[in-house]
């Protein structure tokens, strides 16, 4: 639902009305064969009629029936109804490319998978935070490798964050501003240079004029980047220099330096543009330019030190439609007793894993019925079908084999609407909260209504922070927008008056300033594929929005025309 930064005063979340969606999974074979154990019941015996003799039956063994998949050492998941926008963890910055990102690539810490407010090691064995929460030393793993040979280390480390900070992409700029570059600095010059680099350059070349040009130092730095050579003096010199955001301490030792404290950093930098990569694969498949990303490596990946590598790419970045992931046979979690390594650090069972991305909604029901698939993932209306559709099996699996919905879990994905508060006409506050107030949100909720399980797979959502972390999360108790078609028209009629527009109410009624300009089409843009229950929450959006006078008009564009927007001033 609509997202709008409030400019009155009025005490709003972030996130306004947001629907949450509990991204249903449902799993066969060798998964169900560990989670569910259905209780052998004794077949009814036939009726008894006279003049008919019964047969002697000798019972030679048990049928079972085996839920498994074609190959067991493979695993098909149709789960993905979007394609990942890139595979290069600097540059990726869509909720589809997280599932990859995290077994092909690894982080200094990762998530604790019981304790979210709490890092675990990775690539990092330990690590000591000041007192102030500035400066992070971290002692890291020995004996990692990339998949193409490549070893892990401290200069690893610098290159990688070095990396993703100057690219100037979403993941570094929406993570590491003010913390390890400077966001005046990056809103001057346009230019996001990790605080210190360019000292450091000047450090190591003797070359001052690194300090007071930015363009001169982003190439620079750039240009270290891609012809990156740990035996270099001069380079070996400008990481070990003192004053900078991340400095070499040893080839096992890396000192993060924040310009402001921040006690979650080390939850941060475990998501994955926390990412490391092979800096000589990397040099030796385009380098790095400030301001830009890399478009081989957002086409194939590239080597990482996870449980996984990518296997083979079909399709573009954006509009993929399969991505086979094969296992690491050199992991360095293989060398670890079973059990003993956080779970996210754990190796792989599976040999190969296959993505197929924005399947049909057809082939989703039937690859899944048929037992070509063990993950897939349908609309929760459309849950009855999937469950009817593996009839053969529906003595033996119950609803609740299919689906398991468990209260005390937290959603899993957020839809929501997002205005831009720098362009007209969602730059005026009061007609951003007509379209809030416009929208009916029971109506949208029930299109998450399952048949199956006679209940609604959704909830509202208004954060700021997600609900996995409840102590963050609407800490004001702030209540949700409610449907109130009055009340927005009251707010569409000053944002009239206020914008200088009118426009017209179905009953004729014109509102706003009839001397004006009138209300263009406001355009909604969506990422394809669209499905049956998108095109519904559509409609009902339009319809509500029409109610009050604003005409809308749905316009689809690809995640990479999504991924340019980053200034107020693009289309959208």
């Amino acid at each position: 639902m609509p997202t709008s930064h409030n400019r009155k005063g009025i005490s709003k979340a972030v996130l306004i009305g947001v629907i949450v969606v509990v991204v249903v999974v449902v799993a066969v074979g060798a998964y169900f064969a560990v989670t569910y154990h259905p209780k052998p019941t004794a077949p009814s015996p036939p009726p008894t009629t006279t003049n008919v003799t019964k047969p002697t039956v000798t019972v030679v063994s048990n049928q079972t029936i085996t839920l498994a998949p074609p190959n067991p050492n493979e695993l098909i998941d149709l789960t993905d109804v979007a394609s990942p926008d890139c595979l290069d963890p600097a540059t990726g910055f869509w909720t589809m490319d997280e599932p990859i990102f995290n077994v092909v690539y690894q982080e200094l810490v990762t998530w604790n998978g019981s304790d979210y407010f709490h890092a675990v090691p990775m690539l990092a064995t330990n690590w000591t935070v000041s007192p102030d929460y500035k400066h992070y030393i971290f002692t890291l793993r020995q004996g990692v490798y990339f998949t193409d040979g490549e070893p892990f280390n401290a200069t690893v480390v610098w290159f990688s964050f070095y990396r993703t900070i100057i690219m100037g992409q979403g993941p570094g700029v929406s993570n590491y501003g003010s913390l390890l570059f400077h966001m005046s600095v990056y809103s001057q010059t346009g230019y996001a240079i990790p605080w210190g680099a360019c000292h450091a350059l000047a450090y190591a070349t003797g070359n001052n004029a690194y300090i007071s040009n930015a363009t001169l130092c982003a190439y620079a730095l750039a240009n270290v980047l891609s012809n990156f050579n740990v035996n270099n003096a001069t380079i070996q010199k400008m990481m070990s220099y003192p004053n900078q955001a991340i400095v070499v301490l040893s080839p096992y030792e890396v000192e993060f330096n924040l310009i402001h404290p921040y006690m979650y950093f080390l939850l941060d930098i475990a998501s994955w543009w926390g990412a490391v990569v092979p800096p000589a694969y990397v040099d030796a498949h385009g380098g790095v330019q400030p301001n830009t990303p890399n478009s081989y490596l957002c086409q194939y990946g590239m080597p990482g030190t996870g449980p996984y590598e990518i296997q083979s790419v079909t399709g573009t970045p954006g509009e993929f439609t399969e991505i086979v992931l094969k296992i690491n046979p050199n992991y360095w979690g293989n060398n670890y007793p079973s059990g003993s390594l956080p779970v996210l650090d754990q190796p792989a069972h599976i040999q190969i894993i296959d993505l197929k991305i924005s399947e049909s909604h057809t082939n989703r029901v039937e690859l899944f019925a048929e037992n070509q698939a063990q993950f897939s993932y349908v609309s929760s209306p459309f849950l009855s079908q999937v469950y009817s559709a593996w009839s053969p099996y529906n003595q033996y699996l119950p609803p609740t084999a299919i689906v398991h919905e468990n209260p005390e879990l937290t959603p899993e994905c957020i839809m929501m609407f997002s205005m831009n508060t720098q362009r007209w006409p969602t730059n005026i506050t009061d007609f951003r909260l007509a379209i809030e107030y416009a929208i009916n949100y029971t109506a949208l909720l029930y299109t998450y209504y399952s048949p199956l399980l006679n209940t609604t797979l959704a909830t509202y959502y208004l954060g700021p922070f997600t609900p996995i972390n409840p102590s963050l999360y609407n800490p004001d108790n702030l209540p949700f927008y409610s449907y109130n078609p009055n009340l927005a028209i009251e707010y569409l009629n000053e944002s009239g008056w206020e914008g200088d527009f009118y426009t017209v109410l179905p009953n004729g009624t014109v509102i706003g300033n009839p001397n004006g300009q009138k209300l263009p089409s406001i355009p909604i843009y969506v990422i394809p594929p669209v499905t049956p229950q998108l095109e519904e929450q559509l409609e009902i959006v339009s319809q509500d929005l029409n109610q009050i006078g604003i005409p809308t008009a749905v316009s689809y564009v690809t995640t990479s025309e999504y991924d340019s927007w980053t200034s107020p001033s693009v289309q959208w």
